[in-house]
């Protein structure tokens, strides 16, 4: 579903801090900091997953699962930035 390493960059991406996502997310600090702390696949209750996976959704984050299309391939994240927002395009 979601890496540590994913999160790590999504929360950089975002430029927040572990205790503001939690604060988005509605979990604890210390969950943020086990799930960034993990090897791999970020490993927790369903709950607290679908809940990060919102709260990052929520704050445009696409997460980029192995196997998806892309130049290189591989996992990772993308800031979706909504049209209007000056994004240069």
């Amino acid at each position: 579903m979601i890496t540590a390493a994913q999160l790590r960059a999504a929360r950089a991406l975002l430029g927040v801090d572990q205790k503001r996502l939690a604060e988005l997310s509605g979990l604890s600090v210390p969950t943020i900091q086990r799930m960034e702390a993990s090897d791999g696949l970020i490993r927790g209750n369903v709950d607290s997953l679908m809940k990060l996976v919102g709260a990052l959704d929520a704050a445009g984050i696409a997460l980029i699962n192995e196997g998806s299309v892309s130049a290189v391939g591989g996992r990772g994240v993308r800031l979706n930035i909504p049209p209007g927002s000056g994004s240069g395009t």
